[in-house]
């Protein structure tokens, strides 16, 4: 899985004009599932992001999680992260699961997100053309790719 996770003052996501998920202050994750991926992958990611200590604490220091400071985390599924670029310049997706395995992968991340901040996480419609908007907040956007753990 390889998700982009960017800090917001608010986002939302749009599907023929309107909103299906909307978030205050928290997270937006963008997530790509790839062919390789399994629940492993879905449970150590959303460990990894309900935990991140990427907002402010009292004297400004990146020392809260999402889940400390109480905010939100809105999923929207995008499987053009796993572009493969290296040849020409249309890019690959060959690596991106197929609807069959991306979705039950994506809803039970979307599900273990939720446990672990004991609050609906809102989402995107998985397969659709949607419109996000966001106020990145610092910026402060951080790229995660379970297949290489940096």
């Amino acid at each position: 899985m390889r998700a982009v996770i960017q800090r917001v003052s608010f986002a939302k996501v749009e599907v023929e004009g309107q909103i299906v998920g909307q978030i205050g202050h928290g997270l937006l994750v963008l997530l790509g599932v790839e062919q390789a991926d399994d629940k492993a992958d879905a449970d150590w990611l959303t460990a990894k992001i309900s935990q991140m200590r990427i907002f402010g604490d009292e004297n400004g220091l990146m020392n809260r999680s999402v889940q400390d400071i109480g905010g939100e985390i809105l999923v929207v599924s995008q499987f053009t992260l796993h572009a493969a670029t290296q040849k020409g310049n249309r890019p690959s997706f060959i690596k991106a699961a197929r609807p069959e395995q991306a979705v039950p992968l994506y809803e039970y991340f979307v599900q273990s997100l939720q446990e672990k901040l004991g609050k609906p996480v809102p989402t995107g419609i998985f397969g659709a053309d949607m419109q996000v908007n966001l106020l990145n907040d610092g910026p402060v956007t951080i790229i995660i790719d379970t297949k290489n753990k940096e």
